[in-house]
Order: structure tokens, then sequence, then C-alpha cells
């Protein structure tokens, strides 16, 4: 395990060191398990009780935590400190170059000499593998499939025919890249499947989870573009074009032909019906059911998808019609009444 000293860790944080610059650390941990030797990170000030209840022998922490007594690595952004103290600490292992003896690599595909296929991947011919680019055990990369630089391909990961894969894609195990979207006429008898012949872009720097499903295009190309990171178990339709640096977290469903706008957010289990438009920089919350097109940097929540306010103040009135029903019924009651003494 490699060890290091707080004042090669304020180093590589650019971090103020308030304490012995040659204590050692050889690891990072959470607040509530940091030992002696161990690192930890206060992200906000709701953690700074457990913080100064912690036995770690050293704190990351923002300029508006107060001294605690033992050392501090003071930085602007502790969370953007803790990624780089992450990737000191685990670093990803190298690329190993090379074909294993166990893969399948067809006459005609290119592979770098610079990259890795592991044992049981398929690459098809006219595939491209590019410099350090990893295809992990039993993976499949279609004919004519593009995979860039320093692309991470994790086991059991399917890229079909003809798809198109930026620099520094990570793709998790069990991902399929470029199937058929769904697609059907019903011609008086039969669904009559509609041959889906576009294609698939992933641009640089995107992310994509495990088990999740993005559709080839029926024509033109489904595209997610630059710096998009997208959960696991999450569905993608055919035609749909995914803007920059948008989230998509899990269980998320995108409807065929839907545009989402850069920078918008999807929470979990979002579904968006087809043809829909999501503006940049909007939010739906959790479970958000989505049917018509949804203005830039709004937030909207429930089913169907409302903005937020409006949806909380049906909620509250929904929690209310129990004691609201007793109400009108007992209104009705003396209404009857009433009506009788008429008589």
């Amino acid at each position: 395990m490699s060890a290091y000293t707080l004042g090669r860790l304020a180093e590589a944080l650019g971090a103020t060191l308030h304490g012995d610059a040659s204590q050692l650390v050889r690891g990072v941990a959470p607040l509530e398990s940091a030992g002696p030797e161990e690192v930890s990170f206060v992200t906000g000030a709701k953690y700074h009780r457990l913080a100064a209840a912690s036995a770690a022998g050293a704190l990351v922490v923002g300029p508006e935590t107060e001294d605690l007594d033992r050392p501090l690595l003071r930085v602007t952004s502790p969370q953007a400190a803790l990624i780089a103290l992450l990737r000191l600490f685990h670093p990803e292992p190298p690329v190993e170059p090379g074909v294993h003896p166990a893969a399948c690599v067809a006459a005609g595909a290119h592979v770098d000499p610079t990259a890795a296929v592991a044992a049981g991947a398929v690459v098809e011919r006219d595939a491209v593998i590019g410099p350090r680019t990893s295809v992990g055990a039993l993976s499949y990369v279609g004919r004519g499939a593009v995979l860039g630089a320093d692309v991470r391909l994790y086991p059991r990961v399917v890229v079909r025919d003809g798809v198109r894969l930026g620099d520094r894609v990570i793709v998790h195990p069990g991902a399929v890249l470029g199937a058929d979207g769904f697609g059907y006429a019903f011609d008086g008898a039969a669904h009559q499947k509609i041959p889906q012949v576009g294609g698939l872009i992933i641009e640089d720097d995107v992310e994509i989870g495990a088990n999740t499903t993005i559709d080839r295009a029926t024509l033109g190309a489904t595209i997610v573009r630059r710096g998009t990171k997208i959960d696991n178990l999450v569905q993608i339709g055919h035609n749909c074009d995914i803007g920059e640096h948008v989230i998509l977290v899990g269980q998320v469903g995108v409807s065929g032909s839907c545009k989402i706008g850069r920078r918008a957010v999807l929470a979990g289990q979002v579904g968006v019906a087809d043809h829909v438009t999501i503006g940049e920089g909007a939010i739906l919350m959790a479970q958000a059911g989505v049917a018509g097109d949804i203005p830039p940097g709004e937030v909207w929540t429930g089913y169907p998808a409302r903005p937020a306010s409006q949806t909380r103040r049906i909620w509250v009135a929904e929690a209310m019609l129990p004691e609201l029903l007793k109400r009108v019924r007992s209104l009705e009651k003396q209404v009857r009444e009433l009506g009788g003494l008429a008589r």
C-alpha cells in the first residue's frame, strides 16, 4: 500500500497544511471508520460534528471548516480534493498491451499495438481498437465498430456493428451499445419489423453504467454527446440526441427520438415519452413521468410531471383529502337535516 507524507499530499492537492508535514498517511477512509494513519474529508458543515469525533489522522476541509485537534489540509473544494486523493491512492492499473491467445480478432480488424484485448473477447472484421484501449473479457466489438483512444470496455460489453466510441469512454459490464431500436409497423395481420439501419455515436469522456442499453438509430444516428454520465440499467431509445454533460441516473427510460439538452439531470426511474425535448439544464426528479417538452432550467417532478412547486402543492392537497372528505360528508348531512326541518 502506498504511503504519503502530509507535505506531499498538500503539494498534490494545492492545500494549505496545518500540521506536521512529515506525518505519514496510508489511505483514505470515511469519517466514521478512518484510523490514525488515514485521511478523511469534510465536504460540508453538516459533517463538522462527525469530523470532531473521527479518529482520522488528518482531514481535508474547506475554507469554512473550523480548526480541529488534528492536522488539516485546507482546500477550496473538498470534493475535488477527494477525487484527487482517491486517484492518488487507488490509481487505475495500466493497460497491458496485447491480444490474449484466447481472444478472437478477425482478419481485417485493426488493434493498436498499445491496446489490450482480453480472453474470450471477439473483435470482428474492419473494427478499430484505438491506442491504450482495453477490451474486457467476453466483450464483443462488431464489424466496423470504432473505439477511440483510452477507452475501457469492462467484461461482457457488446458494441454492435458500426458503433463509434470517442476517446476515454468507459463502459461497464453488461452494457449493450447499438442494439436495434424498437420499431414495428402493424400491417393488419402482424407487427412488421422496421429495419434499424442507422448508427450510434458515443462522444469523448462518456461513462456508461452496467446493463445499460443504447439503441442504434432507424436512420441517421443516436448520439450521446461529450461528458455525459449514464448510470446502471438505463434505456435510451433509437434516434435520441443526449446533450453534453447530461446525468442519467439508474433505471431512466428515454423513448425514441428524444432530445435532452446539455447539463440536464434525470434522476432515478424517470420515464420519457417519445419525441420529447428536455431543455438545457432542466432537472427531472425521481420517478417523474414526462409526456411533453420540458423548458430549459426548470425543475419538474411527479407523474405526470409538472413544475416541482405545482406538484408539491398537489401532494399537500392530496394529504388533506381524507379530512376534507369527512368535512364534506358532515356538511352534506347538515344540509339534509336542514332540508328536513324546512319541510
